[in-house]
């Protein structure tokens, strides 16, 4: 497990099954603490709906109080971990309906990011228009090829990590990398 990653099972995959909560851990990570009121704004929702997954997310120890923060009005949440790793495989042996529920809520947010960055492709800069890609690739791969090909994938990923939490660099922007890798059922 890589550190500061969390690996998902049960009790975490219940937590996570909601696509809101998803939604929330994943703002946490990228944009660092916040409160109920600021995630709610983010996601459109009212302050009751994000402080109840919230506390959620906590019981699970998915979240935690960022004590550096807030006073006696304003409860600031931080992210507990900066990744969730799983093994799908075995998840969807032991709990079939939480995984399915999880992984459809992973899709919704990676579909969500995608059709946003589309949205704002007219108003970027030049530079990031050109640095901006959507494109797929369909190959012939036993399961084996696969798995090379996505461990190959993260040890590029892990020469650019940096702690989005923190601010960006001079020049620098947040940028997303999609990568899914499956079977390609045929129309």
């Amino acid at each position: 497990m890589s550190e500061n990653h969390i690996q998902l099972e049960g009790r975490i995959l219940r937590a996570l099954s909601h696509p809101m909560r998803n939604r929330i851990v994943g703002l946490l990570r990228i944009h660092g603490p916040q409160t109920a009121t600021t995630l709610a704004g983010r996601l459109g929702v009212n302050t009751g709906a994000t402080s109840y997954h919230l506390r959620q997310l906590a019981e699970a120890g998915l979240v935690e109080d960022d004590d550096s923060r807030g006073n006696a009005r304003d409860r600031w949440w931080k992210a507990s971990h900066m990744g969730t790793e799983f093994d799908a495989a075995a998840l969807l042996q032991t709990e079939p309906e939480l995984t399915m529920g999880f992984l459809h809520g992973i899709g919704q947010t990676y579909a969500e990011n995608m059709f946003r960055a589309i949205n704002s492709w007219q108003t970027l800069d030049p530079e990031w228009r050109e640095a901006t890609m959507l494109s797929d690739w369909a190959f012939h791969l036993t399961p084996e090829q696969a798995k090379a090909l996505n461990e190959d994938l993260m040890a590029v990923f892990e020469k650019y990590r940096t702690d989005l939490t923190q601010p960006a660099p001079e020049g620098t922007e947040k940028v997303s990398v999609q990568i899914q890798t499956f079977p390609w059922e045929q129309e």
